[in-house]
């Protein structure tokens, strides 16, 4: 199955808050194509639904620093609504109230997107632990294959390569992927 919405749309809107990979409503509404207040709606009149850890409700002091540091915030800037985010758990619960094809596919990228970021995150962590050569070479493979997956999942290509170097404070890490047609 093709989905419409692809990874990196979603991966570029995953933001860590409170040490956590959380979406806000309003990328959630743009991912899922319909108004912030239409997902704020279905929070509010499934409140069983959604209990602590589900919807994380935004400080004033959380708004301000996501404006500082994004941009595509701004709007945020003057507005007196307090956004939210969504936790893993919580789109998945938003998913069994949002019913329309377009939500099923878009919940299903949303699904898979936060499971290669999780992968990512784990395989980066063991990686930086383990000093075997080989061990770490194997990493680094499933690592840039995880990318790769994540920014061009749907490349068409004759032939092409990729190269993805990352700096981490305890080691650097530098994939190159060969693409040829699918």
């Amino acid at each position: 199955m093709k989905n419409i919405i692809k990874y990196e749309n979603i991966e570029s809107k995953i933001i860590d808050l409170r040490e956590q990979k959380v979406l806000l409503d309003k990328d959630v509404a743009d991912i899922y194509g319909i108004e912030t207040k239409r997902v704020n709606e279905a929070v509010k009149n499934n409140t069983d639904r959604f209990p602590d850890g589900y919807v994380i409700e935004i400080t004033d002091g959380e708004k301000n620093e996501l404006v500082e540091n994004f941009d595509r915030f701004k709007k945020l800037k003057h507005s007196s609504v307090t956004p939210k985010a969504f936790t893993e758990k919580g789109l998945y619960m938003l998913a069994t109230i949002l019913k329309s094809k377009t939500a099923t596919q878009t919940t299903i990228a949303i699904i898979e997107t936060f499971a290669k970021v999780r992968e990512l995150t784990k395989t980066i962590k063991t990686l930086s632990q383990n000093p075997e050569k080989e061990k770490q070479k194997n990493l680094m493979q499933k690592s840039g294959e995880i990318i790769s997956e994540l920014l061009d999942n749907d490349l068409q290509t004759s032939e092409s390569e990729t190269t993805i170097e990352l700096n981490f404070a305890v080691l650097k890490f530098k994939h190159s992927i060969k693409k040829k047609d699918k």
